[in-house]
């Protein structure tokens, strides 16, 4: 003990080796097990479940994300195929419309002909019987205009 004195440490002092160390490593031994007990092991496993919680809801998120992603990549193919198909139908309704105008256009031009036709046809003949009336009537005045220059004589 004589050496604990020369380092100016009394008897019950700092460096007392006694039955408390053994008695504080136990109590700190025993503090540490009701501690992993009672806080770090719950907390871990609080730490744990929301770690899984937020693994499992993040790997969750990317699989909507690519089903998102799938179909907003099918809805735009439906876009274009849509699109497509409208643009065969203008163009199908355009050449019908096309073709019904020829077609309408056609039947008039030749209507149009036919009644021209039928018009010429009928000026002509009402020429000719006028033509044949006034020759008639030529004749006649023709035929007039002799007798009374033979009577007149």
């Amino acid at each position: 003990m004589t050496s604990l004195l020369l380092f100016g440490a009394s008897e019950g002092g700092l460096f007392d080796f006694d039955a408390t160390l053994p008695l504080m490593a136990a109590q700190v031994v025993l503090l540490t097990f009701i501690l992993n007990a009672l806080f770090f092991k719950p907390v871990g496993r609080v730490v744990e479940e929301r770690e899984d919680y937020v693994l499992s809801s993040r790997s969750e998120a990317k699989k909507q994300l690519a089903e998102v992603e799938k179909l907003e990549n099918d809805l735009k193919n439906q876009l274009k195929e849509a699109r497509k198909a409208a643009q065969k139908v203008v163009t199908e309704a355009e050449e019908d419309s096309e073709k019904l105008y020829k077609e309408a256009l056609s039947l008039a031009n030749s209507e149009a002909n036919a009644s021209r036709e039928k018009a010429r046809r009928e000026i002509d003949a009402q020429r000719d019987s006028a033509l044949n009336q006034l020759k008639s009537d030529a004749d006649k005045l023709g035929d007039l205009i002799v007798k009374r220059l033979l009577a007149a004589k």
